[in-house]
């Protein structure tokens, strides 16, 4: 029998050489007023690894932080680097990441094993320079209850891109994460879609792992907005019955129910005097009216994801929704809304927030892609060129581009 040394004993490859070029960010000083200006490229640790940005999203707390300096309840400071919405390519591995990849080729090569290809589906081999990956922005202490109890989204020592107090955004060159917040693309998912693989997993987070979706079960989802639509491709994917899309804006609908909803619907208007919860009710039953959807039993709404805020959306959904449903929240509106407490208490609806995205979020999201059980091509509307960003932030602002084309996903290419 063939013997070999100890792997301990033998050396691990040193890392390649990495000549970095400058590390330009698009950077946000007060509302509507941004520069280019050139960031130190960030030092990696031994667990992490640095990512060349290749593309960016823009998200709709972007726009909130461009637009206003506030997001919720985080107000720009200090001057901040923007973009989460991001995919690139490994330029730098930490050391103990060069060591588990030299031990896991040695241990396969000791197995007879070939290297694992990563088409089609997400693979599982070590990272290596030169990866295309989708970057999970949110750094977590890793030691708080919430951290160890799996739930690490709600981490009180949260350091999340461009979203302060954190003031580093990955609308720049170089961006550094731990090598767990990486996740390979396939060869099939392109690195634009590979950037849209934040906003699907919070859409994934509220659907699947939060909402819990069974397939088969009827879904209604408040705003036609991309977290929205995405919310209507999970749902569309996992395998659900009726997806009814409910927005104010008709050519929203129309798109929506080309692309995943089966029913669309545009809320009926108060009438003078209405107060918020009988129009609630009243809008809600015609909404069960007009889509034949019966308000319990078989058939009715067993889950309802909002992804506006709207306090008339919010009542609407928990007056629409099934004796026993599922309600989660994604949006954000005004701080406090009145909610029918009677209703939700006499007929056992659980209300759940939805929080950016946790364990296993990412992966599945990549793999529904992967495997054609979510589209997003029809979601990127418009891709601009890194020293264009400002005119993509303006449009994404605006809602539609110079020639009156709707925006719904705007991507900026990474620096050249």
């Amino acid at each position: 029998m063939p013997t070999s040394l100890p792997l301990e004993s033998r050396q691990p490859p040193k890392p390649e050489v990495f000549e970095a070029k400058s590390n330009l960010g698009f950077m946000l000083h007060s509302p509507l007023k941004t520069s280019f200006e050139k960031q130190s490229v960030p030092e990696i640790g031994p667990d992490e690894v640095l990512v060349e940005i290749k593309k960016t999203g823009i998200c709709g707390s972007d726009v909130h932080f461009y637009n206003t300096g506030r997001m919720g309840l985080a107000t720009l400071t200090e001057p901040m680097c923007l973009g989460h919405e991001s995919s690139g390519i490994i330029v730098q591995l930490g050391s103990n990441i060069v060591q588990q990849a030299a031990r896991s080729n040695l241990m396969a090569t000791a197995r007879g094993e070939a290297e694992e290809s990563n088409k089609g589906t997400v693979s599982n081999r070590p990272l290596q320079v030169g990866d295309k990956v989708a970057l999970e922005p949110g750094v977590t202490c890793r030691m708080c209850v919430d951290c160890k109890g799996g739930q690490y989204q709600i981490c009180e020592h949260m350091i999340f891109a461009a979203y302060p107090p954190s003031t580093g955004g990955t609308l720049q060159r170089y961006y550094a994460l731990p090598a767990d917040l990486v996740y390979p693309l396939p060869d099939t998912v392109d690195l634009s879609f590979g950037a849209m693989m934040e906003p699907l997993s919070v859409a994934t987070h509220a659907v699947a792992n939060v909402g819990d979706m069974r397939t088969g079960w009827n879904v209604l989802i408040t705003g036609a907005g991309p977290v929205g639509l995405l919310a209507m491709a999970v749902a569309k994917g996992l395998g659900a019955g009726k997806i009814v899309a409910v927005d104010i804006n008709e050519e929203r609908l129309h798109f929506a129910k080309q692309y995943a909803a089966t029913d669309t619907y545009i809320p009926i208007p108060p009438n003078e005097g209405e107060s918020r919860g009988d129009h609630a009710v009243r809008a809600a039953e015609d909404l069960l009216r007009s889509t034949g959807i019966p308000a319990r039993g078989p058939g009715s709404i067993d889950l309802v994801v909002d992804a506006t805020g709207a306090e008339t959306c919010v009542l609407m959904g928990l007056n629409a929704i099934k004796p026993g449903g599922i309600y989660v929240q994604i949006g954000f509106g005004p701080p406090n809304v009145s909610v029918p407490m009677f209703r939700i208490v006499t007929n056992e609806i659980t209300i759940r927030g939805a929080w950016r995205y946790g364990s296993g979020d990412y992966p599945l999201a990549i793999d529904m892609v992967a495997r054609g059980l979510v589209d997003l091509k029809p979601l990127l509307t418009h891709t601009f060129k890194f020293e264009d960003a400002l005119e993509a932030f303006e449009i994404t602002k605006n809602g539609r581009d110079k020639n009156g084309k709707g925006v719904i996903k705007c991507v900026i290419d990474g620096p050249e």
